[in-house]
């Protein structure tokens, strides 16, 4: 096993604070849906991961519909993370992802974005403690 690359961010206050790569890279002053006068401010962590985790799936998602040699043109891949607390105030996410796979029947598009997700480093990463649904649309 080998590392390809390490990213690196660093949070300051918190969901309502910043987020800042030392390359500068990256800069972001957070947005809280909790907090009222924040919500607005920028964008929240769960649509960060949103963005990244989209971003990587669809990318597995050709990759997968690649070695099983069907051809994948113009996908769209959306993502929908949700922040769940359950009964005893702990926190977790949910994650829907959606493709819409042009001019592929929707058995072979679940078939591909199964494997995707077999591959895919953030769905690896969720498998456990976070639901995360597959929908074809």
């Amino acid at each position: 096993m080998k590392t390809l690359f390490t990213a690196e961010a660093i949070s300051v206050g918190g969901r309502s604070g910043t987020i800042k790569s030392p390359d500068g890279l990256l800069e972001v002053t957070l947005g809280n849906p909790l907090e009222k006068g924040i919500e607005k401010r920028g964008p929240n962590p769960e649509l960060l991961f949103a963005g990244a985790y989209s971003a990587c799936y669809h990318s597995a998602v050709g990759n997968a519909a690649k070695k099983l040699g069907i051809p994948v043109e113009n996908s769209i891949v959306r993502a929908l993370v949700s922040l769940i607390e359950d009964d005893r105030g702990s926190y977790r996410l949910a994650v829907e992802l959606h493709a819409q796979l042009p001019g592929i029947d929707r058995t072979q598009s679940h078939r591909i974005m199964e494997a995707a997700h077999q591959t895919c480093p953030y769905s690896k990463a969720l498998r456990g403690d976070t639901t995360v649904t597959l929908i074809v649309d």
